[in-house]
């Protein structure tokens, strides 16, 4: 654990879209850092990251960057992790890590804090950040599990461009500009179009037909919930949308379930806000969870698939809940 008053903290992907918010979330919250050091590729090395009023020069990743460091954010990708982390560790850095490279190993806590909070005690040096779409989806499925003692689910997501980086937010508004100058929109990031479509295609595709992506929430469930047996069957869909990602879910329980139950339930969850007056047209919306610590919920209302069933809308910023807030939470557990 964290001892001391103040800490020397290193970022890892620094210039990235979570890099960037980790900066803004370190600030916003007060953490108590000594000194920040943001890392970044050769290409990104020397632009400056704004912290406290202050422009600090980005420094090319190397082995020897974790001298003295004590908290290590990893935000750089998968390939980057599996390098760099170890050599974090060893130097005496506590990593947090936002790839998916460490999330299923049985000995690396991954955590969401209102969830398994205590489990970062378990830590060896290492503690894994969950998926984006799973970490806005148990934020609600997790309270109902623990009222009602959720069995399965079935879902489909809505994810922002933004989760695939800053050339996807770059090409949705370049094929939105090209429909409005009725010229051909190009699709580099995603193999289709985006701009006024919605593609069935989020990470790679499995041998079952499923991608990686939609597998983790079941895998990573289990995990974070401490359940098993839970079980998610999900698909996941790119949106036009720039930032937030959102989750239509539908739940079976092992217990019975009202919608005044589970009201009182979602409205006393920690980090998530229960936005639910249809007939106000009040319901989450990822143009407005955009920019927001808190997830949202809402459209709830008795499954009429399953007997001990709910359906509900979930909306969250996947830069920050999903990444950034939730790594950050993570360092204030420590």
């Amino acid at each position: 654990m964290l001892k001391r008053k103040s800490y020397h903290i290193a970022i890892v992907g620094a210039t990235g879209a979570v890099g960037a918010a980790l900066v803004q979330v370190l600030e916003r919250r007060g953490f108590p850092v000594e000194r920040l050091l943001p890392l970044s590729s050769s290409r990104s090395a020397g632009k400056t990251v704004s912290f406290r009023g202050e422009e600090i020069a980005t420094e090319e990743l190397s082995p020897a960057s974790f001298r003295g460091i004590d908290l290590a954010f990893f935000s750089a990708g998968g390939d980057i992790s599996r390098q760099y982390a170890p050599i974090a560790r060893a130097a005496g850095a506590i990593v947090i890590d936002n790839s998916s490279v460490f999330r299923m190993e049985p000995d690396v806590p991954l955590v969401i804090p209102e969830i398994n909070g205590d489990d970062v005690r378990h830590h060896r040096g290492l503690i894994a950040n969950p998926n984006c779409t799973t970490a806005v989806a148990l934020m609600a499925i997790y309270p109902l599990h623990r009222a009602f003692g959720v069995r399965r689910v079935f879902a489909a997501s809505y994810q922002a461009v933004s989760g695939s980086g800053a050339r996807a937010i770059s090409e949705l508004r370049s094929q939105v500009e090209a429909a409005a100058a009725k010229t051909a929109p190009v699709a580099e990031v995603y193999p289709h179009p985006i701009a006024f479509n919605v593609l069935p295609h989020v990470d790679s595709f499995l041998p079952g037909g499923y991608t990686k992506e939609e597998m983790k929430m079941q895998n990573e469930g289990r995990r974070i919930m401490h359940l098993p047996e839970f079980r998610a069957s999900v698909t996941c869909v790119r949106v036009p949308v720039y930032r937030a990602h959102s989750v239509a879910v539908s739940a079976e329980f092992e217990r019975p379930v009202s919608v005044e139950e589970a009201h009182e339930v979602l409205a006393k969850a920690p980090g998530l806000e229960l936005i639910d007056e249809p007939q106000k047209n009040r319901y989450p919306m990822p143009l407005y969870t955009a920019g927001k610590d808190n997830c949202e919920v809402g459209r709830v209302r008795l499954d009429c698939a399953f007997d001990n069933g709910l359906s509900f809308w979930v909306s969250g910023d996947q830069l920050l809940k999903g990444a950034a807030l939730n790594a950050v939470q993570i360092a204030e557990l420590l």
